[in-house]
């Protein structure tokens, strides 16, 4: 899953981007609501980390933004919004709330509790809304980060957990190339890469047979429900 963080404070920022990058989410970081704007018009997002003061403008502002759809952020006005912040007065939570955040933490936080309410916020739309997916013969655990088909544990990369996440919260539905770019990796990734090709083939070898992951010829990628 692709998230943006939005933070100022260089330190803080570099280690929950570090904290968020080792649990296997590809992440981009921003230090303003310029910034912000910015890559929110340009990339898909699952999940906006949002700190509420910054340099040019508050998260509250651009929180509404995106809720109204004053802007035109790729991922649209369904956005899951998590704010991150050192106000933590009731009428600063409440506000945040009812501005559009979905959830709201106070720092400091442990990174532990962060990546928890980040499983729970990316998995509202996943079947069962548990930590677990399953389909088929596979399930994947987000919070311990493994994969089995069956009984068999399955040697996973960071992205090739990422791609078969995203595929299993989308069963039987076609998924691009394109999608998946912009889902499971960062900015910095060549949008001419054939990154996206090579990681499902290692996937795919490595789920075995029988074949689950379908290459829709011309769309993309299917998982198989059976």
């Amino acid at each position: 899953m692709r998230l943006l963080l939005v933070e100022d404070e260089a330190e803080l920022a570099e280690a929950v981007q570090l904290g968020l990058v080792r649990a296997g989410y590809a992440v981009d970081h921003a230090d303003s609501v310029a910034a912000a704007y910015e890559r929110l018009t340009v990339n898909a997002y699952d999940l906006l980390l949002l700190d509420l003061m910054l340099p040019d403008g508050d998260g509250f502002s651009l929180c509404r933004a995106i809720r109204s759809g004053e802007l035109p952020s790729v991922g649209g006005t369904d956005l899951r919004v998590l704010m991150l912040t050192a106000r933590g007065a009731l009428d600063d939570r409440v506000r945040g709330l009812d501005d559009g955040a979905d959830d709201y933490v106070v720092k400091p936080f442990a990174l532990d509790e962060l990546l928890a309410r980040v499983r729970a916020l990316l998995r509202r739309e996943t079947r069962g809304g548990g930590a677990v997916l399953a389909v088929g013969e596979l399930s994947l655990d987000t919070a311990r980060h493994e994969a089995w088909r069956a009984d068999r544990r399955l040697p996973l990369s960071p992205k090739e957990f990422g791609v078969l996440e995203y595929l299993m919260t989308r069963p039987g539905h076609v998924v691009s190339a394109e999608e998946l770019l912009e889902h499971v990796w960062d900015e910095n990734v060549d949008p001419f890469t054939q990154t996206v090709r090579v990681t499902v083939g290692t996937l795919r070898r490595k789920v075995g047979e029988p074949a689950v992951i379908e290459t829709v010829v011309g769309r993309g990628y299917r998982l198989s429900e059976r």
